[in-house]
């Protein structure tokens, strides 16, 4: 049974005609051609299909698609602006936070959400790690994507705008 539904999707509205049981992971692949969402464990365990969707960071392979009707959707597509990378990607970069890449859009998703939420605040090494336990990576080691989020908590590292 398909069903339409309009969403916002990196700031454009959109409006898709859906398999009510697809997931929003097959929806932003497969009809947007949103590729920096990954499809790797399918139960929600490893982050790499990880999006924001109204401020909250969400496993989009377990996430049906027609629950996002009405919502606002960022992937990492949308993060850059006029090719200039966002705060949070141009730490990954500086910091060699990526390695093979296949979970990297998930946990600058991840990122990006933490330090939305928590800029200005005292935010403990262990708050930080807490925040990305959502988040397998097999071969960085997850300091220097630490390194990342503690940094651009720092005053003076507001998000691009």
């Amino acid at each position: 049974m398909n069903q339409n539904i309009t969403l916002t999707v990196n700031g454009r509205e959109k409006t898709l005609n859906i398999d009510v049981r697809s997931s929003l992971l097959e929806v932003l692949r497969d009809q947007l051609g949103l590729t920096s969402i990954k499809q790797g464990c399918g139960v929600g365990e490893c982050g790499a299909c990880t999006v924001i969707i109204d401020d909250d960071i969400i496993d989009s392979c377990i996430y049906l698609a027609v629950w996002a009707d009405g919502k606002s959707v960022r992937t990492l597509e949308g993060e850059s602006k006029n090719a200039v990378l966002s705060t949070v990607q141009k730490g990954y970069v500086d910091e060699g936070a990526v390695q093979c890449g296949f979970c990297t859009p998930g946990l600058i998703m991840t990122t990006t959400s933490f330090v939305e939420k928590n800029r200005g605040k005292e935010i403990s090494h262990e708050e930080i790690r807490k925040a990305h336990a959502g988040n397998t990576c097999r071969c960085t080691g997850y300091q220097t994507i630490l390194t990342v989020a503690g940094k651009c908590l720092e005053p003076g590292k507001e998000p691009d705008e």
